[in-house]
């Protein structure tokens, strides 16, 4: 019986020193955090995610700024996530993404351009998420653009950057966005609308082609051109319905 007790005392030691071990490594991960390898004299390009973040409005302006990097003789993109979590976030279309920084503790580099694609709830509790608001709005104060798709410009409007501005967004949340911001210039009829530091764009496919509007803005129409043909993509800004304000 001594024997069986002394194993039994054993074992119950052997495991405790087990979990106890498992916990540190648990926690050794825990802190381990890569971040993305930035390239110097670059433009850095943030896209703000979240649970909820559509698929499209992420993954074409995403697109289009990663392909830069291929194209010679230019100021090319570092493209990013951000969010307000290290855990993955799931989009609405149920792709899990797992965040490079985050902005709630995480030191950032200098953003030069931010990206809102739009979320699911960004018409409602998103509006709501005061840090998320402020974070914007730090932002804004160093960027160079910052820029929404679809229900990314509601997100714009509540951190206060698009009054005095023109600005669109997805076509049937028009009025919604007219009822929520009152006074804002809100355009129907346009695909996207560019206005000083601002682009907003009508979501949805035509993200894309904001993305690709910003590209030529900063790098001519050849180069727009190319990163289109890329992704085949038939590209030429005066066939699509949009607003330039001087």
């Amino acid at each position: 019986m001594r024997i069986v007790g002394v194993f039994v005392v054993m074992m119950v030691l052997f495991n405790c020193q087990e979990k106890n071990s498992r916990k540190g490594i648990e926690k050794v991960i825990t802190k381990t955090k890569t971040f993305p390898k930035l390239e110097k004299d670059r433009y850095n390009v943030a896209f703000l995610i979240m649970d909820g973040t559509f698929n499209t409005e992420l993954t074409a302006p995403f697109d289009i700024f990663q392909h830069t990097i291929f194209r010679e003789n230019i100021k090319a993109m570092n493209v990013f996530t951000v969010a307000n979590t290290d855990k993955p976030i799931t989009t609405f279309e149920g792709m899990r993404i797992l965040p490079d920084f985050n902005y709630l503790k995480d030191s950032l580099p200098k953003i030069d351009i931010l990206v809102v694609p739009s979320a699911e709830h960004h018409l409602d509790t998103d509006l709501e998420d005061t840090a998320m608001i402020n974070f914007v709005k730090r932002v804004d104060k160093d960027a160079t653009y910052i820029t929404s798709h679809c229900d990314g410009a509601f997100v714009l409007a509540k951190a206060g950057l698009l009054y005095d501005k023109v600005s669109t967004t997805f076509p049937s949340d028009i009025d919604k966005m007219r009822a929520t911001f009152p006074g804002l210039d809100i355009r129907k009829e346009v695909l996207f609308v560019h206005d000083g530091k601002y682009i907003t764009s009508a979501g949805g496919a035509k993200s894309f082609e904001a993305a690709l509007y910003l590209c030529e803005f900063l790098y001519g129409k050849e180069v727009a051109k190319s990163l289109a043909s890329g992704l085949v993509i038939d590209w030429n800004v005066d066939e699509i319905s949009h607003l330039i304000v001087e």
